[in-house]
Formats: C-alpha cells, sequence, structure tokens
C-alpha cells in the first residue's frame, strides 16, 4: 500500500498537506510545525497498552514518512507537479526508526516551554497571520480552523471569531457561510470534544509526569484556563440568546400559518 493510501486509512486524507493541516504554499517552517503538532496527538507515548499502543506506533511511523517526503525540495516538487509520491526514494525506503528521527527535530519539551511560546505566540503577527490563512484554506470551517491553529483550545475561539469577524467586516478576509451561519449545536459539539480532548491531555500530562514540583505554573495555567472557560461560556451564552430565542420549526409554521390567514 502506498503513502498516499495508507494517509488515507490512518487520518481520513488522501493530501499530504491535509494530513499535516497545512497549506501548499507552507512554508519549510509551517510544515515543519504542522508534522510537530499532529505527532504530539499520535505519539506512541501517548497511547495505553496493546492493540491501541500498536496503532499509534503505524500512525506515526506514517506521519513521519509525510514529513519526510514534504521536508524534501526534490520529493515535494514530484508530489505538487504530479500529485503522486515517489515510493522508491531513498526518503522513504531507507531504514529509519521514526521516533529516534522524531527526538532528533525535537527537543524534549516541558510545560514551562510550551506556556513561554504561547505567550510569545498568542496575539502576534505570526498568530494573526495563520488564523486568516486557516479560514481562507478552510473555507470558514471553524472545526478545522480550531485544529490548525497552533496553541488554541476551545476557550480561544471567542477571540478568533473576533479576529476573522474584523476581517470581514474591513474586507480584508471574505465572507464565507461555513462561517457566519454556523449553528449552535456544531458550536457546542465542538467544546465537547475539546473539552474531552483536555482531559485527555492532562492525563497523559500528569502520567508522564509533566509540571512536577512547579506549583506556581501550574496555579497560572489553571488561572489562565478558567478565565478562557468563563470567556467560552459568555460566547455560548450570546449564541443561545441569538438562536434559542428563534421558536421551533413546529411554532414557526404555525405562526406562519396564521399570518396568511
Amino acid at each position: 500500500m502506498g503513502l498516499l493510501e495508507l494517509c488515507r486509512e490512518a487520518f481520513g486524507a488522501g493530501d499530504l498537506y491535509e494530513v499535516l493541516g497545512v497549506r501548499r504554499e507552507a512554508s519549510a517552517n509551517e510544515i515543519r510545525r504542522g508534522y510537530h503538532k499532529v505527532s504530539l496527538r499520535v505519539h506512541p507515548d501517548r497511547a495505553g497498552p496493546g492493540e491501541e499502543k500498536e496503532k499509534a506506533t503505524v500512525h506515526f511511523q506514517i506521519l513521519g514518512k509525510v514529513y519526510a517526503v514534504l521536508s524534501d525540495k526534490e520529493q515535494r516538487a514530484v508530489y505538487d507537479e504530479q500529485g503522486v509520491v515517489d515510493e522508491e526514494s531513498t526518503v522513504l525506503t531507507q531504514d529509519r526508526n521514526w521516533e529516534e528521527y522524531w527526538r532528533l527535530l525535537f527537543k524534549k519539551i516541558t510545560v514551562k516551554d510550551i506556556e513561554d511560546f504561547e505567550k510569545k505566540y498568542r496575539d502576534s503577527a505570526e498568530e494573526l497571520e495563520d488564523i486568516k490563512g486557516a479560514y481562507e484554506d478552510f473555507k470558514g470551517d471553524m472545526d478545522k480552523i480550531m485544529e490548525s491553529v497552533l496553541c488554541a483550545d476551545y476557550t480561544d475561539e471567542p477571540r478568533i471569531r473576533k479576529i476573522i469577524q474584523q476581517g470581514i467586516d474591513n474586507g480584508e478576509l471574505p465572507s464565507y457561510k461555513a462561517f457566519v451561519k454556523e449553528s449552535k449545536q456544531k458550536i457546542t459539539a465542538r467544546k465537547r470534544r475539546a473539552e474531552k480532548e483536555a482531559k485527555e491531555a492532562e492525563k497523559s500530562r500528569e502520567e508522564l509526569g509533566l509540571g512536577e514540583g512547579d506549583d506556581d505554573l501550574r496555579a497560572l495555567i489553571q488561572m489562565r484556563n478558567e478565565n478562557r472557560k468563563k470567556e467560552m461560556d459568555g460566547f455560548l451564552a450570546q449564541m443561545e440568546e441569538k438562536y434559542g430565542n428563534k421558536p421551533k420549526k413546529g411554532g414557526k409554521k404555525t405562526a406562519s400559518k396564521k399570518g396568511k390567514k
């Protein structure tokens, strides 16, 4: 089975850029960041024992091959021009330990490293460009936008939506129906998924011992998350007010009928 078929089977995407959540025009650094972000989600160290661990290992190996192709100028050019992967290239045929390869690319990080990076990235020009780029790439699909933007969790959604809306209002960004007409149900479903993932991530962090002995940092992160949660709850309340006052379908039809008589 070729790499593209493996990507469809493992990630539900037959495009290498889509697997990494980046644009086709992405720079080498953007591709590297995309690889890092997805790899943290599928890393075997985060998986449980047995079949779950084996599945994560396979996905991690496939992801490593995707990055190997897109980080090689010649192989990326072949893929961009022809839409195919050279399965016989040394990039894919060489015997490589993908976990060791990953460790060579990315140093071991701590909670403080993540926090420091997030402080610099949040509200930066780089984040602003990433948000706008994701909005246009995914045609206003907030599910994909939230997955693509670095360091973003569901509590960042009101802030990210505000940035996009401002871009639409000043004519810098196009108005996509998927964004301006998104239902409250979809927003709520995204929040529930994100909360579940956050709990799983916290469990993994505790199991790996990240942040132990750094009470001040942990307290800061907890306070930040509580503040963001309040922002998100307020945003959902606004959505409830916007959509919740609309009569149900049955009631709407009845009112319409009365109006016609």
